[in-house]
């Protein structure tokens, strides 16, 4: 039979009915080992194999030599007992005409002498009950009277007359009445309480369980029998009732007062709730039925009972104003961080119920979305505290705690959300002065009466209204007049101080984020409102250009900039100086010393910088005790979402969740599924705490040409190279000019200056040894940081240079940066070609050398120039600036001049001011050399060594 089964060396001769009688039989093979195997021929699966053996006309009874053993007709079972004379009474099954009885179900006989196996009739039996009937022993004489009321009641649809006649009361023709009885079942191994309906039927004055579903119940009741005839269509009629309720029916096992779910055909029938609802659906559905559908049952003629077990009640709330009330804790509201603690109240049966932590629940039970989007159901179901009683429940509209609902989950995810958050007291929950605008919300959405906290409500409402900010009158000691959003943004500054909030100023490169600050520094300052000094944390190349708009701007503010090998003569010098500048790499070395001190601000500059929350820096900059914090960066979010959650961290931590939290309510619906419900919410939520205004919105107010001037240090190899061809070329001008004189030294000193310009613009340009072996250059760093922000800004940009080899290493650069880049030099064949990828908006970057496109170009379409290494003729450089900035251009043009701190570079621009034909006559070879009237004052300025 295996091999039939499975395909084994299957004969030719073996049919399709074979394998199917085969695997019949295998499916009842009583054995797992192949040598002992034996076959069971009995209930459904027996009856369908005996007859497809019969119908292959190939069975024989033990041999083959038998004859082939057909289908017989119909034989008669007759079932009766045999009183023995000692009175023990034995079961007698006979078939007539004589014959087996197989336990088949339907039931067959076996006629060995006539070769025939047939149906029985009389033999409606299920496979259980012929097991039952064939193994039932011979009765004790003393046990029959018993024995006869179990047979009743256990086989009543079997035609078995019993041993001995017991006394029957037959019930028909009566309608059911449906009996319901709800029950709590206590897991008593976790004390989980499942909710219960057990049914049954009253047929007269007898009570009947609905399992089994025979026609005919037999119970015994006062040594009779009790005999119902069921009506059991009209059972099923009241059956479906309470599955119209959206219950589920269970079998149920009650014994000892235990309820047990079984699958028992003499198991209780009850229901339940269905498995798949989440517990609060769970309870909202319970809710309903005793609320409404009890008393209609009841109307019905149903009864029903309540075990003491099932302990359900249900409270709901009439009147909002009168029964909830909501409070804040303004004594918590003392120190720094301004935390405070709100609680909603709830009136029931005279006991005031701590609404929030129920409110958890919601969140804990329901999908976050679903709690967030108003798709709860109408009514929720929340369970009270268990000193309001056992399974007491009250009923809130969900309309009422969307509110609260999306701020606990604002706050805290599912997992984190429970009794801890709260204040085990009292039920409150801590939030703090950033979530001022939440408590607006509440108001508005909660009719309740609302006790304390009337300033953090009025400024709640005043945030969520934001609409404007006084305007402040500029620092009297600025010496710079605002722009109009400049001002703007000093007033912002000062209102979030004044609020004791944070912020970023994310306002688009060039527009002046460093001034503002500054004049909103020294506005601090005139009002003397800071005796500790703010910590500015930058980029290195951002250090000079801090100092040197101070120095301009606000020079009544003190500057400490903390960089170079040197900086810690200056650790003990910090509290004497209103603005401390270092960089962030230099802050995880200094940690031990910045954390020692406090600060009335911390700033960070390109405050994308701690976009990975995880990086030291970003750690760091937490830990730094100030009164108030501030980001300055031009992309608050340069890849995703979680960059601007880091900064608001930073700045004011929870105002935006966790991170998890974030990402669940914020980051999937907006990235992911392109949420524009609730992108505008997070826009809502943030958009007190961030100044962000682009070039183009504020272009009426910008002048027609914005000069920019960048600069950058040397790293310590870079200052090295410089320093010795500095030594080198100043010792070979001052020999060229003692052999020949000054005004015959031109050449020699337009080499020396080369080198030292080439030295600022990238080591790489010169063939000397010692220049090979330098591969940093700050100022390619510093021009690859500022590309990628103008890019996301959406401006044009045309970088010159007078190198071409220089325009080769920023190619490389932006190929490995993959910006789109077009290229003009005396080498480009296809001028035309490069020119219109660029007019055409293919390419974002421009790269022209001085003298390929330094005249005669038009790109209007470019809004940025930026100035690679200064070419001090103004003439020749305006001329290349004017490519972009011409007639024809409708935007503001920004032009940069990007220079190396205390190199010739800077010398030059100082001294350009002052002495215009130096700069003619250094360049301008037609020049005569009483035209270029340089004198030895000038040359030691532009050979003067580095400082610091």
């Amino acid at each position: 039979l295996y091999r039939i089964v499975n395909q084994y060396a299957r004969a030719s001769y073996v049919t399709d009915s074979d394998v199917e009688i085969a695997q019949l039989l295998e499916a009842q093979n009583n054995s797992m080992w192949a040598g002992t195997k034996t076959y069971s021929i009995k209930g459904e699966l027996g009856y369908l194999c005996l007859m497809k053996i019969l119908d292959t006309s190939h069975c024989m009874y033990k041999s083959s030599d038998q004859p082939i053993i057909q289908k017989g007709t119909s034989r008669e079972l007759d079932l009766n007992w045999h009183k023995e004379k000692n009175g023990d009474c034995r079961l007698n099954i006979n078939v007539k005409p004589a014959a087996l009885v197989l336990n088949t179900v339907p039931a067959l006989y076996f006629d060995i002498d006539q070769h025939e196996i047939g149906p029985l009739a009389n033999a409606d039996f299920n496979t259980q009950q012929w097991d039952m009937l064939l193994s039932v022993p011979t009765v004790h004489a003393d046990n029959c009277a018993a024995f006869s009321q179990q047979l009743i009641t256990q086989l009543p649809n079997i035609s078995i007359p019993p041993p001995v006649e017991i006394e029957t009361l037959t019930i028909e023709n009566e309608s059911p009445k449906p009996c319901l009885e709800l029950i709590t079942n206590i897991d008593q191994v976790n004390g989980e309480r499942t909710h219960l309906m057990r049914l049954r039927f009253a047929y007269a004055d007898f009570e009947i369980n609905v399992l089994p579903i025979f026609p005919i119940v037999n119970t015994l009741e006062n040594s009779r029998i009790v005999s119902v005839h069921r009506d059991i269509d009209l059972e099923e009629d009241y059956m479906e009732r309470i599955f119209e309720e959206s219950f589920q029916g269970v079998t149920l096992n009650i014994k000892d007062n235990l309820i047990q779910q079984n699958d028992s055909e003499q198991a209780d029938f009850g229901f339940a709730s269905p498995n798949d609802l989440a517990p609060m659906q769970s309870l909202e559905l319970w809710r309903n039925f005793i609320e409404n559908t009890i008393p209609e049952l009841k109307k019905e003629g149903w009864n029903i009972a309540f075990n003491p077990s099932f302990k359900l009640q249900f409270h709901q709330v009439s009147n909002w104003e009168e029964e909830l009330e909501a409070s804040i804790d303004d004594n918590s509201i003392k120190d720094r961080n301004d935390w405070f603690e709100l609680r909603f109240d709830l009136d029931v049966k005279g006991k005031k119920i701590p609404l929030l932590p129920l409110v958890a629940n919601v969140l804990k039970h329901y999908d976050p979305s679903d709690a967030l989007s108003g798709d709860l159901p109408k009514n929720l179901t929340l369970p009270l505290p268990t000193y309001m009683g056992e399974g007491q429940y009250i009923q809130i509209p969900a309309e009422r705690i969307q509110g609260i609902c999306k701020i606990l989950y604002e706050l805290y995810d599912q997992q984190t959300l429970d009794a801890q958050n709260f204040n085990a007291e009292n039920g409150s929950i801590k939030l703090s002065r950033f979530d001022a605008p939440r408590l607006a919300e509440l108001e508005e959405q909660n009719e309740a009466t609302w006790r304390g906290g009337k300033a953090m409500r009025d400024l709640g409402r005043k945030l969520k209204n934001f609409k404007g900010i006084k305007n402040i009158a500029p620092p009297r000691g600025l010496k710079t007049t605002l722009r109009d959003y400049q001002q703007q943004g000093l007033n912002w500054l000062q209102f979030l101080r004044s609020y004791q909030f944070n912020g970023i100023l994310a306002d688009d490169m060039g527009l002046g984020k460093t001034v503002q600050t500054l004049a909103h520094l020294l506005k601090e300052k005139e009002a003397k409102r800071f005796n500790k000094p703010c910590l500015i944390v930058a980029p290195t190349s951002l250090m000079s250009n801090w100092r040197r708009e101070a120095e301009q701007f606000t020079p009544k503010l003190s500057v400490l900039i903390l960089q170079g090998a040197d900086r810690k003569k200056h650790f003990d010098e910090i509290n004497n100086y209103d603005l401390v500048l270092t960089t962030f790499p230099l802050i995880v070395r200094d940690q031990k010393v910045l954390l020692e001190h406090d600060y009335y601000y911390l700033i960070l500059d390109e405050a994308q910088v701690i976009k990975n929350p995880n990086a030291k820096a970003a750690k760091l900059v937490r830990e730094i005790k100030a009164d108030h914090r501030l980001c300055i960066t031009g992309t608050p979010m340069e890849n995703h979402l979680g960059e601007l959650w880091a900064l608001f961290d930073f700045l004011m931590p929870g105002f935006l969740g966790n991170s998890k939290t974030f990402t669940q309510q914020f980051r999937n619906p907006i990235e992911k599924h392109a949420n524009d419900e609730v992108r505008k919410r997070l826009a809502h939520r943030i958009n007190p705490f961030m100044l962000r205004r682009s070039k183009s919105e504020v272009a009426k107010e910008l002048p027609d040409k914005t000069e920019i001037l960048r600069s950058v240090s040397f790293d310590k190899k870079q200052a090295a190279l410089y320093e010795s061809i500095r030594l080198s070329m100043q010792k070979k001008v001052r020999d060229a000019i003692k052999d020949k004189g000054l005004s015959r030294s031109h050449i020699t000193i337009l080499d020396a200056l080369l080198k030292l310009r080439q030295t600022c613009c990238d080591p790489q340009l010169m063939s000397l040894p010692q220049a090979k072996k330098v591969k940093s250059s700050a100022k390619l760093e510093m021009l690859m940081e500022m590309l990628p922000e103008m890019i996301d800004e959406g401006r044009k940009i045309l970088i010159f240079s007078q190198f071409t080899k220089m325009l080769g290493i920023i190619e490389k650069q932006l190929i490995e940066y993959k910006i789109n880049y077009s290229k003009l030099t005396g080498q480009t064949t296809k001028r035309e070609q490069a020119i219109d990828k660029f007019r055409s908006g293919n390419a974002d970057v421009f790269l022209i050398s001085l003298k390929a496109g330094g005249v005669g170009l038009n790109l209007t379409e470019a809004d940025t120039v930026i100035h690679y290494d200064p070419w001090w003729n103004p003439a020749v450089e305006n001329q290349a600036t004017d490519r972009a900035h011409r007639i024809g251009q409708n935007k503001a043009v920004f032009v940069y001049k990007l220079i190396i701190e205390n190199t010739l570079e800077e010398k030059i621009m100082a001294m350009q001011a002052r002495k215009k034909s130096l700069a003619d006559g250094v360049y301008d070879k037609k020049k005569s050399s009483k035209d270029m009237k340089l004198t030895a004052d000038d040359l030691q300025e532009l050979f003067a060594p580095l400082v610091g």
